[in-house]
């Protein structure tokens, strides 16, 4: 039976919070300070109406926002949720007793995300609607890069070939680049390689065997041209990517050996090699033959030193840690292990990029309990109208 109920505050997820019989429901789409009308299962509330708006409410730019489980914070205007958004970086570290001011909030949508996870099922290609394992079948999708647009008419074609799947798709300078992931066993990767070619494919991928190669996928990296291996992280935005590089440049400064670790196909080491010496490290050993050999293709770097190394069993030992700075750009485990390291060498300075608060919270404190000075804290908001946030930051001892 649906009730009335007040939207007290948000929780992390972007849900607004109500006390309904003494108890909290979350309620998707809510803001603080409104009056709704809700149906409530447990914990969970769905809205049906809001009898008296937020202020801060603005109107969503897609159509089937509230259906899709894509994005979650339309309904914010800028200021809410830029002030959302900052609290999700800002509260961690207050729980860890790090009381830090931001520098900046940086919106770095750009042109919309150049990456894009779509399943394809029985009926249809798209995201998963909201709390659902249910598909929306989208013709378009707003957030992503105008390259991207035939992605869910190529997530359907590929879809009604292979069966129900997930398809991985990346912008690159060459063209779509496509992965299946969780494709059924019986396919058969040659039969696929006609439809590739009638869509127009630069690469497609079933995991990691490549099925067809057209032209190498690649991005560019300050001066390099990197080609992209299958299943390799890259940031979700490139302006995201030139935001963060810059910040990494600046803080850097004047380092001339850098250890840039959990490194990627190298966004920050190649841009740092332009002027100091790099050790580049990540598990990721395609990336670090990407990286390699964007290097050895690019004039006027200086040396970067590439190695495949699992930093979250094998860090960097304090005896190892003989740079100028290190940089870290971990996964949302975050870099626990190799922060311990550096905590007790003697690197004097740090600066961190993070996806994830909560894991940057846990390892910003145990370099402030070290001695290091957190400084310079920027919000990087890359993942639009999401409860996603990338955060970076700069330590000193």
């Amino acid at each position: 039976m649906p009730v009335t109920a007040h939207i007290e505050s948000l929780g992390h997820k972007g849900e607004g919070i109500a006390l309904v019989e003494g108890k909290r429901v979350f309620v998707p789409f809510a803001l603080p300070g409104e009056d709704v009308l809700i149906d409530t299962a447990g914990e969970r509330g769905t809205l049906l109406e809001v009898l008296a708006p937020a202020p801060n409410r603005a109107e969503p730019f897609c159509p089937r926002f509230g259906r899709c489980g894509g994005c979650q914070l339309q309904h914010m205007d800028a200021a809410g949720y830029a002030q959302f958004k900052t609290g999700l970086v800002v509260n961690p570290l207050r729980q860890a007793g790090l009381d830090v001011q931001v520098s900046r909030f940086v919106t770095a949508h750009g042109a919309g995300r150049r990456r894009a996870t779509l399943h394809a099922r029985r009926d249809g290609a798209g995201y998963m609607r909201l709390r659902s394992h249910d598909l929306l079948d989208l013709d378009a999708c707003p957030i992503l890069v105008p390259a991207l647009a035939r992605a869910p008419d190529i997530a359907r074609a590929l879809g009604a070939a292979i069966g129900e799947c997930d398809l991985a798709f990346t912008a690159t300078n060459a063209g779509i680049d496509v992965g299946i992931r969780k494709a059924p066993r019986a396919v058969r990767a040659e039969a696929l390689v006609p439809l590739a070619n009638r869509l127009g494919l630069a690469r497609l991928a079933l995991g990691n065997e490549m099925i067809l190669l057209r032209q190498q996928p690649s991005v560019s990296m300050g001066r390099s041209e990197v080609e992209l291996p299958i299943g390799s992280f890259l940031q979700a935005t490139a302006e995201a990517e030139q935001v963060l590089a810059d910040y990494v440049i600046a803080a850097v400064g004047k380092a001339k050996s850098v250890a840039d670790l959990f490194c990627g196909i190298g966004p920050f080491a190649l841009r740092l090699a332009e002027t100091a010496r790099v050790y580049a490290a990540d598990s990721d050993r395609p990336a670090i033959a990407a990286l390699d050999k964007a290097a050895r293709h690019t004039k006027g770097l200086k040396a970067i030193t590439g190695k495949a190394r699992d930093l979250f069993r094998d860090p960097l030992t304090r005896f190892e840690l003989d740079f100028d700075c290190v940089v870290l750009d971990p996964p949302r485990a975050g870099a626990e292990a190799q922060v311990r390291e550096i905590a007790v060498s003697k690197v004097p300075r740090v600066v961190m990029v993070a996806c994830d608060p909560k894991t940057f919270a846990r390892d910003a404190e145990q370099l402030v309990q070290a001695g290091f000075i957190l400084r310079d804290l920027i919000i990087v908001d890359q993942f639009a109208w999401s409860t996603h946030i990338e955060v970076a930051a700069t330590f000193e001892r």
